[in-house]
């Protein structure tokens, strides 16, 4: 059936947005300076990662943090955020791409590390950059129908080896312009790690209620970014203008069932100052209500929205309404309202 998938929640309700910030800053001159000699033999200037994707800088993790543990450590700041006991949890969530391992789930990790209860819920969900939003849906059925108490949902990204990989292949001396181009958006991704808590909206009439919203596919696009740990290939262009095709379709059919025109707040998942503009103007919003976490951060992956949504909370006034909107790779896009 052609259009979007419309979905509403009654009770439930956002306790804690939070994230683990990755310490190492590694800017974009740095990897500049790395691909020089690349740059010059394929006719290519450096500085495309901050003139035309506007990141100047994204983070590393040290070599002995797993992304389980940055999932983990998103996730206990978020619970001693929510005040909720480790114990009360009774679903986990793990959306994070990165992952070390094909099984165990990265899921069983973070349980361990948390200390979580044997009736906890635990799996991975992985849907690309949707992941996180996917998860929030998923994890609002079980509260509205009352299965559980509370959900955490968590998500560990890494960029420092696909970068490194990356970095090492272009620097090869049969590197072309197309492989490189090929391969920039892989620069373009960061670290970081981001967890929330939701709860029953009954229960807690101080959380952020979660509304509903939609979703909606296009997986004729499934090759246009194809990529692993080691690095990703990106046809920029074409997801770029998919994506906002997407996106467009998705709005304009949102918007006769929910009034989003006018919101207070734009949570947009973070690519690109390119992909953000196009988004923008695709649809139509406010760029000034569209905070942006990417120019320091870089992509973040399925963390990107949680994650932008932790830094702006604190701007955000009880009852403002605000929309976090996604679009994965393959492609899925998916848009979703919450009352602050």
């Amino acid at each position: 059936m052609a259009g979007n998938a419309t979905f509403r929640y009654a009770d439930s309700a956002i306790l804690a947005v939070s994230v683990a910030d990755a310490p190492i800053v590694v800017t974009s001159d740095e990897i500049d300076n790395q691909l020089l000699d690349t740059y010059a033999r394929v006719g290519l200037k450096p500085g495309m990662l901050e003139v035309i994707a506007g990141i100047s800088e994204r983070r590393w993790w040290p070599a002995d943090v797993t992304f389980a543990d940055a999932a983990a450590m998103a996730g206990a700041k978020a619970l001693a955020d929510a005040g909720v006991d480790p114990t009360q949890v009774g679903l986990l969530i793990d959306t994070s791409v990165c992952r070390d391992a094909l099984e165990p789930s990265a899921a069983v990790d973070v349980h361990a590390q948390l200390g979580l209860g044997s009736s906890c819920l635990n799996f991975d969900l992985s849907n690309a950059c949707l992941g996180f939003i996917n998860g929030m849906q998923l994890a609002a059925m079980f509260l509205d129908s009352g299965q559980i108490d509370y959900a955490l949902i968590v998500d560990g990204e890494g960029s420092r080896r696909p970068q490194e990989s990356t970095i090492a292949r272009l620097q090869q001396l049969d590197t072309t312009k197309d492989d490189v181009l090929a391969n920039f958006a892989t620069l373009t991704l960061g670290s970081g790690g981001a967890a929330m808590v939701l709860g029953r909206a009954s229960a807690h009439p101080e959380g952020h209620r979660f509304v509903g919203g939609v979703s909606r596919a296009a997986t004729e696009h499934n090759k246009l970014c194809v990529g692993d740990i080691d690095g990703m290939s990106t046809d920029a262009r074409g997801l770029l203008e998919a994506g906002v095709a997407l996106a467009r379709d998705a709005w304009a059919e949102a918007t006769e069932v929910f009034d989003w025109r006018n919101l207070d707040c734009y949570i947009i998942h973070q690519v690109s100052q390119v992909h953000t503009e196009s988004i923008v103007d695709a649809l139509g919003i406010d760029k000034t209500k569209v905070p942006v976490t990417f120019p320091t951060r870089g992509n973040v992956g399925p963390a990107s929205v949680p994650f932008t949504l932790a830094y702006c909370a604190a701007d955000l006034v009880s009852g403002q309404r605000v929309a976090c909107m996604g679009i994965g790779s393959g492609l899925n896009a998916a848009v979703i309202e919450i009352v602050w």
